[in-house]
């Protein structure tokens, strides 16, 4: 009866929402746990590992050599492309420019001698003809006199054509062919490079060294990770939300993340998954026991991140 009263009044109003207020449930946790987002460094090919230049737990900064596997295969392979593409320079060079001065000099001489055994024989057939006419030169001589002309005159020209020859470069699309073989040595001398490149592998990012999986003597498969790198702030929190919870979850949400020894952190919903799932192991209890939950990942947002470790358990609520 008096609290009928007091609702009559709006101090009563007041306090009764307070209770209500009181009496609303607390936002409920979630169960989770800290994942790495790991850099597994490999050769692009096999070999032998013969520097390992970090350890476990070191932090590297980008651009750091981490390790050197036996690049002694490609380092053939470049210098026989290398070699190659000087090769193809001067076959290129080579076909740009006229034969050597020496050889068109020679051409030169003998232009010389052939014009002067042209004038020679056109000179003497000239006065042949005027000794013919008065009977002092038989037709035999005269036949011969014309054909020592005739093949004089032909040796000039061929020597001509041979000293433009020597002088001009090679046809167009010999030049061309050549080009080609410069880009495509060019281009070997790339991959090669590039391939000698990849047994020496340098961190992509500031990172820890969270695992080293080979040390210097193994053999390295190709492919295979020797180094596995944990990026600054690589470390994700993942939980659970049970399907009846989901609709308070929201991707850019911001979420409380709590475990023993860090204390309070803060992170933001960044994945949801589309699907459902039962309560996997890691985070199994009695009152989850067959519940379907939905994974969400987190990102950590506050300084304190540093202090999550992989595979650590975590208690999740979302902010209010």
């Amino acid at each position: 009866m008096n609290i009928v009263k007091l609702a009559q009044t709006g101090t009563g109003l007041l306090l009764i929402s307070l209770l209500v207020a009181c009496k609303q449930d607390p936002l409920p946790a979630y169960s989770g746990y800290a994942e790495a987002d790991l850099i597994y460094i490999a050769p692009s090919a096999g070999g032998v590992l013969q520097d390992l230049r970090v350890q476990r737990g070191d932090h590297v900064e980008i651009g750091k050599p981490l390790f050197q596997v036996d690049a002694s295969a490609e380092t053939y392979s470049r210098d026989a492309a290398v070699a190659q593409q000087s090769r193809a320079n001067a076959q290129l060079a080579d076909l740009s420019k006229g034969r050597r001065s020496e050889e068109i000099a020679a051409i030169e001489a003998q232009l010389v001698q052939a014009r002067a055994a042209r004038d020679m024989s056109t000179s003497q057939l000239k006065r042949q003809r005027e000794l013919i006419r008065q009977g002092f030169v038989s037709a035999a001589q005269m036949d011969e006199l014309e054909a020592t002309q005739t093949r004089d005159v032909a040796r000039v020209k061929e020597l001509e054509a041979q000293l433009a020859l020597a002088r001009d470069a090679a046809r167009p699309d010999t030049i061309q062919a050549a080009r080609a073989e410069v880009q495509a040595a060019s281009a070997q001398v790339s991959q090669s490079t590039w391939a000698q490149g990849q047994k020496a592998r340098n961190a992509p990012v500031s990172a820890t060294v969270f695992d080293v999986l080979y040390r210097p003597g193994e053999w390295v498969a190709p492919g295979s990770p020797v180094v596995a790198l944990l990026p600054d702030k690589g470390v994700k929190v993942r939980f659970f939300v049970p399907q009846a919870d989901l609709a308070r979850t929201k991707v850019g949400q911001t979420v409380n993340v709590q475990c023993d020894g860090c204390g309070r952190t803060q992170a933001r919903v960044n994945y949801i998954s589309a699907q459902a799932e039962f309560t996997p192991p890691v985070i199994y209890s009695n009152e989850s026991k067959g519940k379907l939950v939905f994974l969400i990942e987190a990102t950590p947002v506050s300084e304190q991140a540093q202090l999550l470790k992989p595979g650590q358990p975590l208690t999740v609520s979302l902010a209010p």
